[in-house]
């Protein structure tokens, strides 16, 4: 007779590389290790390099005046980490005529992604069609 274990989510592993979405309405999100990777903040700064097309996150206390709060999605604290972005990506006309994900990296202490490196499009499960393969999450 065989000898079943349950699988459960709480089993598979984190992802290490840190990612950063920018979604359709202007939402951001980072996985769970770009957040450990900023040191697990409360809240960031949003910075932009207009002439590198470079976007920062850098954590600061809530109560700093430029904060934004980071919140676990699904109240998750595993991530991702959402940032409302909306007015921002807006005001720098950053692209988001679909969701796209980005690999971060750490520059000094702000989290970095370069948007001149296109992304990759991603879908969100809520939108696919039923047997139509697209399972990617816009997170």
């Amino acid at each position: 007779m065989p000898n079943f274990e349950t699988f459960t989510k709480r089993m598979a592993p984190l992802v290490k590389q840190p990612f950063v979405t920018i979604q359709k309405r202007g939402t951001i999100s980072l996985n769970a290790a770009a957040h450990a990777l900023l040191g697990k903040p409360e809240a960031v700064e949003l910075l932009y390099d207009r002439e590198e097309s470079v976007v920062g996150f850098r954590p600061v206390p809530r109560e700093s005046e430029h904060a934004y709060p980071l919140r676990a999605q699904n109240n998750k604290s595993v991530g991702p980490y959402i940032v409302s972005g909306t007015a921002f990506v807006k005001y720098y006309n950053i692209d988001t005529t679909v969701s796209r994900r980005w690999v971060a990296s750490l520059v000094g202490d702000v989290l970095c992604v370069d948007l001149k490196h296109g992304g990759t499009v991603v879908t969100s499960n809520r939108s696919a069609t039923p047997g139509s393969g697209q399972s990617d999450e816009a997170v």
